[in-house]
């Protein structure tokens, strides 16, 4: 991570306007545009890039933590995880005015924080295991038909893509269940 990377995580944590403000022209037009695309309204974006932006600040002031990429990159992958969590509870909300919503906006701030950072914790975990299994479970997890892995990846047949991808799920579930912060998320 680049010291600019530091500066700006540790700028934004202090309230610093002018890292805001540059972070609200760089990355919230992008955040902007994949929540019109999935959906949402020009407010749903600006609140998400607020939650966002209180989200990294609160777990950053609690527990600092380093970032691997860019503070955009890591804001707008953020971002759209909330988005999505955001889509999914919006599935499940009766609309009935006499329903007392049960949740606060604190305990869903705190919520989507600690999902950001089992994610952060599952990427860092898929990292760490082969390239070849990387590659794999990435095409799996995209949901992409056995027979395009084995064609785009070079394998035989659909058997071998079966058991490799079984053997690097294992190899990624023993690498998390090894790591002494997988008992935290539990």
């Amino acid at each position: 991570m680049s010291d600019i990377t530091i500066d700006k995580l540790k700028e934004l944590a202090t309230g610093n306007r002018e890292i805001i403000n540059e972070l609200y022209l760089k990355v919230y037009p992008k955040i902007k545009s994949y929540v019109m695309k999935n959906n949402g309204f020009s407010e749903d974006a600006e609140d998400i890039f607020q939650k966002v932006l209180i989200q990294v600040i609160t777990r950053y002031n609690t527990n600092p933590f380093e970032i691997s990429s860019s503070l955009d990159g890591f804001l707008y992958v953020a971002a759209c995880n909330l988005w999505k969590r955001e889509l999914n509870k919006r599935k499940r909300v009766v609309t009935n005015e006499k329903v007392i919503e049960l949740v606060s906006e604190d305990e869903d701030i705190v919520m989507a924080s600690l999902e950001q950072e089992k994610w952060e914790f599952f990427q860092e975990k898929l990292n760490s295991i082969s390239d070849n299994c990387k590659d794999l479970l990435k095409l799996f997890f995209k949901k992409v038909p056995y027979k395009e892995i084995v064609t785009q990846l070079g394998y035989k047949t659909d058997n071998v893509v079966r058991q490799r991808i079984f053997n690097c799920k294992s190899q990624l579930t023993k690498a998390i269940q090894n790591d002494v912060r997988f008992k935290e998320f539990i």
